[in-house]
């Protein structure tokens, strides 16, 4: 996460051996990474899954209070800010259909406030309409990222399933995914990406994608804040965040050096039981592993609470990680735990290495 952040300043002023300037540089760096901030714009018509999606993100059941509205008729009437719950930072925006507001698609925008938003997302439930066209050439005048989101496309499979002899997924999926590009080039959208989701089963079909591509073209300084938010769906998710995690190890133990050296009794103990305190804290949160991240899972899932947390020890204490109990590794699976041989998250077993000056220059 942290490979965006300069350390020229930092690298100066360990060479002038200004070491307080270095932590003190060190702690404003790592305070940037934690609130860039990340607008994203979520749009389409009335009742194609704007709502949902929104939630599905968050990894918000839509029953929370803190839930995007979602209903059969168009519940979105203004624009409206949900910030993803653990990562202040990421907001998505859940904006009002074009088709439902008075303004055409270059004042449209103007309306929503299009300066605040890093990149939209223009969902669509079954073919991308002439509004959803009008707009994606203004935001791509205006010089910004949008991607193409196919909502309900689980609603499609169950559909073709019933109605075809030789039913095969992946095949209806791709005749879906050329569908809507060779539409979306007909009416002089330039390279549509486009985006098979099914909000309810998030982690299948093209999200990874939808990830990857969102990863690659973010500015660089705005992927820390993407991975911080991204749910934990997969195994490359969570090896991500475990690397970026482990990136910032390096910082953390400078700072900790520093105070060590501070001939004050029992000053350095206290420092580095707050630091990692702090750190263990940034890692639960990241995978999922809090508190209010796992009554959310336990609400969405209908799993007890108490059988979520019997699986996770203290990482403070000399205690671990429990292997996972087969009856709740499904749902714990879906906060980002390791199946299998890989069923402890090695995380928590990183050793606090003081390390060198060398190591940040």
């Amino acid at each position: 996460m942290a490979d965006f952040l300069d350390t020229t300043e930092i690298k100066e002023a360990l060479q002038n051996n200004n070491q307080a300037l270095a932590v003190d540089k060190i702690k404003k760096l790592l305070e940037m990474a934690a609130n860039t901030p990340l607008n994203i714009g979520i749009t389409g018509e009335s009742g194609s899954g704007k709502s949902s999606f929104v939630n599905a993100f968050r990894g918000v059941d839509h029953r929370d209070d803190q839930a995007a509205p979602t209903g059969v008729v168009e519940t979105t009437t203004e624009v409206r800010a949900y910030p993803h719950p653990s990562y202040p930072n990421v907001t998505l925006w859940d904006l009002p259909g074009i088709g439902t507001t008075r303004f055409p698609a270059d004042q449209y925008l103007k309306h929503v406030g299009f300066e605040r938003f890093d990149f939209f997302i223009i969902i669509s439930d079954t073919r991308f309409r002439e509004n959803d066209v009008k707009l994606a050439k203004e935001i791509q005048k205006m010089g910004k990222k949008f991607y193409f989101v196919r909502s309900k496309v689980d609603n499609d499979l169950q559909n073709a399933q019933r109605s075809q002899r030789n039913f095969d997924a992946e095949q209806t999926l791709a005749l879906i995914r050329e569908n809507c590009k060779e539409g979306l080039l007909k009416e002089g959208v330039q390279a549509p990406q486009v985006f098979l989701l099914s909000n309810f089963e998030l982690r299948h079909h093209d999200f990874h994608r939808l990830h990857a591509t969102l990863e690659r073209e973010l500015p660089e300084h705005k992927r820390d804040a993407l991975l911080s938010a991204m749910p934990n769906m997969s195994l490359e998710i969570i090896e991500k965040k475990k690397e970026a995690f482990k990136s910032k190890i390096r910082y953390y133990a400078f700072v900790s050096a520093e105070f060590a050296a501070v001939p004050l009794p029992g000053l350095s103990v206290v420092v580095d039981v707050a630091l990692i305190v702090g750190v263990v804290q940034q890692y639960k949160t990241g995978f999922a592993l809090d508190g209010p991240s796992l009554q959310r899972l336990a609400d969405s899932t209908g799993v007890p609470l108490k059988d979520l947390t019997s699986v996770l020890r203290s990482p403070l204490s000399l205690n671990t990680i429990n292997n996972i109990n087969p009856k709740t590794s499904t749902s714990v699976s879906s906060c980002c735990w390791l199946n299998g041989s890989r069923g402890r998250l090695e995380i928590y077993s990183i050793i606090w290495n003081l390390g060198s000056i060398d190591s940040l220059l």
